[in-house]
């Protein structure tokens, strides 16, 4: 089954051009930076309906949200993993998730919250997609978002 079958499988539409971090926005960093056949994805923040989605574990949102909104950013760290290497079956591996939980000082689930995206990439690449992974709370995220994930993978060489 090719990745677009997979994708379609799964019920993931990536969009065409990734989407910007924050709607107005200008960052001073790039969206990713490859080295060799290494890409580094920038931390990317979970939107619904196109804004940040913002609230605290544990207090605001609940962990079946926070796995939704994990999901969404996977989708968005895919859009602009497809970017960096021209075609997401060039993808080799899946190495690393720093996953980011805006959760209240109790909550103590950051893990859970985290398997929204890594079940995304596993279930789309099979072992390429088994990566390692951090998943900690934060006092708090950019702009407020309840998640933040950051990406490293490997490729194939062009």
């Amino acid at each position: 089954m090719s990745i677009d079958e997979r994708l379609s499988a799964l019920n993931i539409v990536l969009p065409d051009v990734p989407p910007a971090i924050v709607a107005g926005y200008t960052p001073i960093f790039a969206p990713y930076v490859r080295t060799g056949n290494v890409v580094s994805i920038s931390g990317r923040l979970a939107k619904k309906d196109g804004e940040v989605w913002c609230g605290k574990l544990g207090r605001d949102l609940t962990v079946k949200e926070g796995q939704e909104a994990a999901r969404g950013v996977a989708i968005e760290l895919l859009a602009t993993l497809r970017a960096a290497a021209g075609d997401l079956s060039r993808v080799k591996q899946i190495v690393r998730l720093l996953v980011l939980v805006n959760g209240t000082a109790d909550f103590q689930e950051p893990h859970v919250i985290a398997n929204g995206a890594s079940e995304v990439f596993v279930q789309l690449f099979g072992e390429r997609g088994m990566h390692a992974r951090t998943a900690m709370c934060a006092a708090q995220l950019p702009f407020g978002a309840c998640v933040e994930i950051e990406m490293l993978a490997e490729i194939e060489e062009a």
